[in-house]
């Protein structure tokens, strides 16, 4: 792992945005078509901000979230939504989305259908993550209810979730295939989220701390 401190969280955010510009770019250059995996939540929307400007062939890009909540686009907690909002516009809305959801009262009756089309795009060119102060990314929470499965060597692509700290089902990466991403990268802002990286580092079951069993081969951005 390797851990880069930033004097503030704008720099960091312009400069990961940057060097994932830069990893999509050289992909590009090595295949037909590129992929990226991010995160929902407040903390990657400055880096989509500056992303979505780059000046690459975004056509070729296939975009997906690393999680999202088992809810339509229209509710306001999508994660997809946000995605269009501030990842793709500008130069990246010619870039293809691949869906975490789709219109069935259970993510369990979707997931073959949807895991299909990530099999597709695999290995990751670039996935980033965030992490939450009770070590989890994505949506592998400690404590949910096929946690064991997803962070399995051979687990499936793409699996549902239910968790004590998640209000809704979700849909989410396996850490196989995070694990097998050509480019890592982690964001993290605050004392907090520091702090709980340490322990997840120290932690002796990822089970506990899940975040510790996509840690290898990372890089870390942080800024308080």
């Amino acid at each position: 792992m390797n851990l880069i401190d930033y004097p503030d969280q704008d720099m960091m955010m312009l400069d990961l945005a940057d060097q994932i510009a830069s990893e999509l770019v050289m992909a590009l250059e090595h295949g037909e078509r590129a992929s990226l995996a991010v995160p929902g939540g407040s903390t990657p929307g400055p880096i989509f901000d500056a992303l979505c400007a780059a000046d690459l062939d975004w056509s070729r890009v296939d975009v997906m979230l690393t999680d999202e909540r088992w809810v339509p686009e229209t509710h306001p907690r999508s994660n997809t939504a946000l995605l269009r909002d501030r990842l793709l516009t500008s130069r990246a809305a010619k870039a293809n989305l691949i869906p975490l959801y789709h219109p069935t009262e259970t993510p369990e009756e979707s997931v073959e259908a949807l895991a299909d089309r990530i099999e597709g795009c695999l290995p990751l060119s670039v996935v980033l993550l965030g992490m939450g102060e009770d070590m989890h990314t994505a949506s592998l929470f400690p404590g949910a209810d096929r946690l064991e499965e997803a962070l399995a060597p051979h687990a499936p692509a793409l699996l549902p979730m239910r968790a004590p700290g998640a209000v809704e089902p979700r849909m989410t990466l396996s850490a196989r295939v995070l694990n097998s991403a050509v480019n890592k990268h982690l964001v993290i802002t605050g004392r907090l989220k520091r702090d709980a990286l340490a322990r997840a580092m120290n932690a002796e079951d990822a089970m506990e701390a899940p975040v510790k069993i996509v840690l290898g081969a990372m890089t870390v951005h942080w800024a308080a």
